[in-house]
C-alpha cells in the first residue's frame, strides 16, 4: 500500500461580504452573510454553526454558484514513502 497526498488548490472571486474565521480547533473556514460557514473539500460544505455538523447542499443551484466562481483550479498528486 502506498500513501497518496492530493492537493487542490483554488482561485475564486466571491463576494466582498465573505470572511475567514477558525474553528475552536483553528481550521479556517469562510463566513457568509447568511448565518451560514462553509468549508471547500472535495465539494462545498455548509453548517448554520462551524462547531456542528457539516452537509453538502441538495440545492443544484447552490452547488452552480459556487463552482461558477471558481476561476481556475491546480490539481497535484504525490506519492509519499513511509
Amino acid at each position: 500500500m502506498k500513501k497518496l497526498n492530493v492537493t487542490i488548490q483554488l482561485e475564486m472571486s466571491v463576494p466582498d461580504d465573505w470572511e475567514l474565521v477558525e474553528t475552536s480547533e483553528g481550521t479556517p473556514v469562510l463566513k457568509l452573510p447568511d448565518g451560514q460557514y462553509m468549508d471547500l473539500a472535495i465539494e462545498p460544505l455548509f453548517a448554520t454553526d462551524p462547531e456542528d455538523m457539516w452537509s453538502s447542499t441538495d440545492d443544484e443551484s447552490v452547488l452552480d454558484d459556487v463552482l461558477g466562481m471558481v476561476e481556475s483550479e491546480e490539481v497535484t498528486y504525490e506519492f509519499v514513502a513511509d
